[in-house]
């Protein structure tokens, strides 16, 4: 028996068993059920909004049906000419229809080294639809695929992502409680706050070291009333 044989069976002996896990999975629940307020998905959105603000992305709300001429107009007028979004998604395609004519739709459409100089010199933004968020911390839960990749988020200095208020939890164990996470997540879930920002070099706040500059953020909600960052 080698030295990882012995690793692993040592992990599997401590393993909880069956019984136990159940009852630990019992009481973490209990525990967040007790502290944790039954609100709406307007109330949610309200957190959501606040806490992404305050770490410096742009936030609006608005609704199903007018959130693609808000962002079009958005972009227009930060003179955004080259959006990077999956035009085959429902919200993409509702996008693509919006934007001006001076403003062009790219799909990620080809492999990354096909267009690399393009992608990193010539797109101004990219758009994502998020599989839900986070109140309490702010945060967008992204899940990348074929056709918005993780790449979308992370190259074009402006990042925009949709996130409906419908699916908006409370907070991260509530997360991971109602999309079951333990049966099974993604190869790359990404937890976004805002936009990319550092502090590694004398302790000074810079943003888009790592990622994306600035970060707009729609949240789509059920009736007309729509916030102003």
């Amino acid at each position: 028996m080698n030295a990882r044989e012995i690793m692993l069976g040592r992990l599997r002996a401590a393993a909880p068993k069956a019984a136990a896990a159940v009852d630990l999975d019992r009481r973490i629940d209990a525990h967040f059920d007790a502290r944790r307020a039954t609100r709406s998905a307007s109330e949610l959105a309200q957190s959501l909004q606040a806490a992404m603000t305050a770490s410096h992305a742009e936030v609006w709300q608005a609704s199903r049906s007018a959130w693609p001429a808000l962002l079009a107009q958005q972009l227009d007028a930060h003179g955004v000419r080259r959006l990077l979004l999956d035009t085959a998604g429902a919200e993409g395609a509702a996008l693509s229809q919006a934007l001006p004519p001076t403003m062009q739709a790219l799909p990620f459409s080809q492999p990354i080294e096909a267009w690399k100089s393009e992608l990193f010199d010539s797109v101004d933004a990219g758009f994502t639809v998020a599989r839900s968020g986070i109140a309490a911390t702010g945060t967008l839960v992204l899940a990348p695929d074929a056709g918005t990749p993780r790449t979308v988020s992370l190259v074009p200095p402006l990042h925009i992502a949709l996130v409906y208020a419908n699916t908006l939890h409370a907070d991260l164990h509530a997360a991971a409680r109602a999309e079951r996470w333990r049966d099974g997540m993604p190869t790359n879930l990404v937890l976004v706050s805002g936009p990319s920002k550092t502090s590694d070099i004398q302790q000074t706040l810079a943003y888009g070291a790592h990622g994306p500059r600035r970060m707009w953020v729609i949240i789509v909600t059920d009736d007309a009333t729509e916030a102003t960052p």
